[in-house]
């Protein structure tokens, strides 16, 4: 059987020689591939029609990390900080998440993935955690620290999938947001905490297989608990393969 198939969304920028490009970090379709899954990089600019057909052959699909989201989309404010906005960005992801909704497909979200999972089903941001939530710690670590930096622990409640899968209440992971969740969507439970209260883990009620996560495990590849975040998700698409 082949392996099931998980598309990866993508980010537009400028390589060294100012050449627009789509690209995303190595480590993402890596630890798709150590799981067991065969990764698929979506470019943005595509229409609703060509985003229908993709979702049609995926088996899976991780919301990827990436630039700040439109304000405007959760009723927002400018902020100086918010930046690397990209609307269509915005615009096809939005639009792949609520496709996936209905074909009941799994999904993870990273980081940005994580927050528009959030926005799309109604939630809303802080858009800037530091400045907008008395009490709150550093959560940006880029461009300082090493990618594999573990900034701080969050709490995992007991009964989420997220403990299921990592097989603990308490792990350390990396950091590499400025933004977080203000208000959460109510088809979304909150599954893991910051030591400040920021929530770091969501899964999907009611929902086949839905988890996200604001921290990079794909950076941690290394921990095994990590690792297992990727091996459940890829677990999960291919379950889906063999039933849909």
């Amino acid at each position: 059987m082949n392996a099931p198939l998980i598309g990866l969304t993508t980010t537009r920028n400028l390589n060294n020689a100012g050449n627009a490009q789509f690209s995303l970090g190595i480590d993402y379709p890596n630890s798709v591939l150590r799981a067991g899954g065969a990764p698929l990089l979506i470019p943005l600019g595509q229409s609703e029609e060509q985003l229908d057909e993709l979702v049609h052959q995926l088996d899976g699909l991780i919301f990827t990390g990436g630039g700040d989201i439109l304000p405007e989309h959760y009723h927002g404010v400018q902020h100086p900080l918010v930046s690397y906005v990209d609307e269509d960005r915005d615009r096809v992801e939005f639009s792949l998440f609520n496709k996936i909704l209905t074909r009941k497909l799994p999904f993870f979200g990273i980081c940005r993935g994580f927050q528009v999972i959030n926005v799309t089903l109604g939630g809303t941001l802080y858009e800037d955690i530091l400045d907008q939530k008395p009490g709150s710690l550093r959560h940006q670590y880029h461009p300082d620290y090493a990618r594999d930096y573990l900034a701080h622990p969050v709490r995992i409640e007991a009964d989420s999938m997220l403990a299921k899968i990592t097989t603990d209440l308490e792990v350390n992971v990396n950091s590499f947001h400025h933004q977080g969740i203000r208000q959460l969507a109510s088809e979304l439970r909150a599954t893991a905490y910051a030591p400040d209260g920021i929530i770091e883990g969501i899964e999907m009620i009611n929902y086949p297989y839905g988890l996200a996560v604001q921290w990079h495990p794909e950076n941690l590849y290394a921990y095994p608990k990590m690792r297992a975040l990727f091996e459940a998700f890829v677990e999960a698409a291919r379950i889906y393969q063999q039933t849909s």
